[in-house]
């Protein structure tokens, strides 16, 4: 056998074994714990819904998925320590639509999402709801838009933070029902939902994972729902769009990795947690909780979150909010 011959029989070899280990990367994966990262504080709806997620996965893949928080700055502390990862499928971010209002709020922000971030799932769908202290004397929207105008600038609305999924809630009230309410950011909405029970804030525009607990104790009256009809875990509470046309505000979950991971890992992620989602026990929990599970290709996460980011986008702007970069 000639050397050259030789040398083209090793080459051969080589590229039978490239291509034999590459996918069993993928097929192996997750090898070690894998950490996802919720730019919000515990409590809120991302980290709820984040654990219920991390659990199935642990269970379906035999690894551990650990959730992190890393609460500050809208959720951009988080997203930054992600965008910064190594992009190896083991660093993930818990992906809210306080992603899509960042890129708009924030005038100097130190990545770009949809160019940093490689989108891996979509989870699922949920509204937020308007929840007022038992001391205000409303009971319907139609009461409360009547008792916000006859008390103009009197009336706290507590949020998890400038730009958060509560704050823009309220502001689209604010501007399509013509009232004025003073906006009290908080650190997370835990701290926000503790000020609304004592009393200290009057309103709250909150994820529905995030309320229900005390909604259905009785603790906090919800007045509406901001998605376009009712929701299933609270059919009594009308949607707000029954009062205020066209009105429409829902939150959503989902994961991303960084720009970079490989292919096969974000695709072997979006089939494990399609599968879990699939699952009749975590679905039934998320809908009590007031989530819709939405399910797709990573690609077809993109789009979803493109939309968001222009929607949120036009109404950061109508309603002039800033946050400091």
């Amino acid at each position: 056998m000639t050397i050259i011959r030789r040398r083209l029989i090793q080459f051969a070899a080589l590229g039978v074994i490239a291509a034999l280990s590459a996918p069993a990367s993928a097929l192996d994966y997750p090898t070690r714990p894998v950490h996802l990262i919720v730019g919000f504080p515990p409590g809120g709806s991302a980290d709820i819904v984040t654990r219920l997620v991390a659990q199935a996965l642990s269970e379906r893949t035999g690894q551990s998925f650990i959730v992190d928080n890393k609460p500050g700055a809208g959720s951009n502390i988080a997203a930054e320590t992600v965008a910064r990862a190594d992009p190896d499928g083991y660093t993930l971010l818990s992906v809210t639509v306080a992603n899509a209002i960042n890129a708009t709020l924030y005038s100097n922000l130190k990545f770009d999402y949809l160019r940093d971030f490689a989108q891996v799932a979509s989870i699922d769908v949920v509204p937020n709801v308007m929840d007022i202290n038992l001391d205000v004397p409303a009971k319907t929207i139609p009461e409360f838009i009547a008792y916000a105008k006859a008390n103009p600038g009197k009336i706290s609305m507590a949020s998890g933070g400038v730009g958060s999924s509560p704050h823009v809630s309220g502001e689209l009230f604010k501007m399509m029902a013509g009232i004025d309410m003073v906006h009290v950011p908080y650190r997370g909405v835990a701290p926000a939902t503790t000020d609304l029970l004592g009393g200290r804030v009057q309103v709250l525009f909150d994820t529905l994972p995030a309320a229900i607990a005390n909604i259905r104790a009785g603790k906090i009256r919800a007045l509406a729902v901001t998605s376009k009809t009712r929701n299933e875990a609270l059919p009594d509470v009308p949607a707000m769009a029954e009062f205020i046309p066209g009105f429409e505000a829902d939150s959503f979950h989902g994961i991303a990795a960084p720009k970079g991971t490989p292919p096969e890992i974000v695709d072997k992620l979006n089939q494990d947690i399609n599968a879990v989602l699939a699952e009749p026990k975590l679905k039934a929990r998320l809908a009590d909780l007031g989530g819709t599970v939405f399910t797709g290709k990573p690609d077809d996460f993109r789009v979803y979150v493109s939309g968001e980011i222009d929607k949120w986008g036009k109404v950061i702007k109508f309603s002039g909010a800033k946050a400091s970069d």
